[in-house]
């Protein structure tokens, strides 16, 4: 079984609010609601301060408010859809998201990388991006023969490793 770590990079930074909205609606809330979400991100203003200096302060137009209670659910909402259209098992858990394959041959890594493709895909067209350098492979079992796979995200060619920490769990090969 091949188990593929992914990294959004920036996850909860990344949110574009506009974008957040559209799903926000396509999953039924509107009227007063929505209106609230909306007036609670804009209007937000940021600026760097080092050293008694500040920059000038810019408008905030993406990202979902940390150390809030709604703000990981905006979160989860906007990601929802990642799993559409994928063959793989996949589990997520705030920004941590994995996908889960049976490798038995050759066909089973192209739907493994087919799934890698859909996933850039949702990421490209909902403004996210993966960090691919922190994306992981990690072979759990018996591996295709002594060539494992090589899967690519974002044109980068993924690392395998044999143990990753995720969530508090180390997976490894055995």
């Amino acid at each position: 079984m091949t188990s593929t770590l992914f990294d959004l990079a920036k996850a909860f930074d990344e949110v574009p609010h506009k974008r957040l909205l559209i799903k926000l609606k396509d999953h039924g809330i509107d009227g007063k609601v929505l209106q609230w979400i909306e007036n609670w991100l804009k209007g937000r203003k940021q600026r760097v301060h080092v050293k008694g200096l500040g920059s000038n302060w810019l408008p905030v137009t993406s990202g979902v408010p940390q150390g809030s209670g709604l703000g990981p659910v905006l979160f989860l909402i906007y990601v929802n859809d990642m799993d559409s259209d994928l063959h793989s098992w996949i589990l997520k858990f705030a920004d941590d998201t994995k996908i889960f394959n049976g490798i038995k041959d050759k066909s089973d890594c192209a739907m493994v990388q087919q799934d890698l493709n859909t996933l850039q895909n949702w990421a490209t067209k909902w403004e996210m991006s993966f960090n691919a350098i922190k994306c992981k492979i990690v072979h759990i079992g018996k591996q295709l023969g002594t060539d494992p796979c090589e899967y690519v995200i974002n044109r980068q060619k993924l690392e395998v490793v044999t143990k990753e920490k995720d969530l508090g769990i180390i997976l490894t090969k055995q």
